[in-house]
């Protein structure tokens, strides 16, 4: 591809960008060129970006923004320009490149799928990183590779449904009775939770056993793992009501071998070259394929 040209601009994407196929947003782009995307009062959608001499509409961006969720519309509409910008690209070279008379389809692959994939195969090296780089990468990163942190817990869960605004009033209140009598009485956990809990684990005492991050409803999760060994002083809030929290033991993840990581860094380092590989392939399809349009649109998102 040669040095980059100054000027040219990075593209921060993906190839796949959505759960839209290639083949869907090549439909939708002919019919809009063909005049029967939407349209305001009988106009057809403005266009404020180009690659090469082809118009990517308002309309099309519009569309495409429902699968790129973000915090503010501008940057939806940013992400969303990216995406419809690449597959432009990747789909000029695949006709500059003539693929569509080489390739063959299987598996019920679309055939603007099939040409990409075998555009990338062709153009994007995939390399290996080799034993040396793992073991770098390793020795770079220790605290990187540990096992998971584990938490021995008991609860009490007071239920309450999340549009019961009433009952979870009263289930956080009942929780905080329940704190201060453990405070005083912390042998009557088990107890308590035979009588009062809304969770299968009354019968064990609430004892919920050793977990690790991800085992449990994720809001649970999030604030069980801050905190210390004893009784929690607060209620734990989840999707399922308040819960009594009583850490019994923690656990430090032990540092993983580097055999035990070794997998884990290839397939991380594998992904990042080719990530790097791909954005040099794009730049160099940039200055093929000139792209209007998309700095303004990306200034506008912040």
């Amino acid at each position: 591809m040669g040095e980059r040209k100054p000027g040219s601009r990075e593209l921060p994407i993906t190839v796949i960008d959505s759960g839209r196929s290639v083949a869907q947003e090549t439909h939708a782009h002919h019919h809009d060129d063909a005049g029967e995307g939407p349209r305001t009062l009988g106009q057809a959608a403005p266009s404020f970006l180009f690659v090469g001499d082809t118009a990517i509409s308002e309309a099309e961006i519009a569309r495409e923004m429902q699968f790129h969720r973000a915090m503010k519309p501008e940057q939806s509409r940013a992400d969303a320009a990216r995406a419809l910008v690449v597959r432009e690209l990747l789909r000029r070279e695949v006709e500059r490149l003539g693929l569509m008379d080489e390739v063959e389809t299987s598996g019920g692959e679309a055939i603007e799928e099939a040409c990409i994939r075998v555009l990338l195969e062709r153009e994007v090296e995939n390399r290996v990183p080799s034993e040396d780089d793992c073991r770098r990468y390793y020795d770079q990163n220790p605290e990187r590779f540990h096992a998971p942190d584990r938490i021995r817990v008991r609860h009490i869960l007071f239920g309450a449904a999340t549009d019961d605004v009433n009952g979870r009033f009263d289930a956080r209140s009942r929780a905080e009775n329940a704190i201060a009598e453990l405070k005083q009485q912390p042998h009557l956990f088990a107890d308590l939770a035979l009588r009062l809990s809304d969770c299968p684990s009354k019968d064990d005492g609430g004892d919920l056993g050793w977990i690790e991050h991800g085992q449990t409803t994720p809001e649970f999760d999030r604030q069980v793992f801050r905190l210390r060994e004893g009784l929690a002083a607060f209620p734990v809030e989840s999707r399922w009501g308040y819960h009594v929290v009583c850490v019994d033991a923690i656990a430090a993840g032990e540092k993983l071998a580097f055999d035990q990581a070794r997998a884990r860094i290839s397939d991380y380092l594998e992904l990042q070259v080719r990530q790097r590989e791909l954005q040099l392939y794009l730049q160099g399809l940039q200055e093929r394929f000139e792209v209007r349009g998309l700095a303004e649109i990306e200034a506008e998102a912040g």
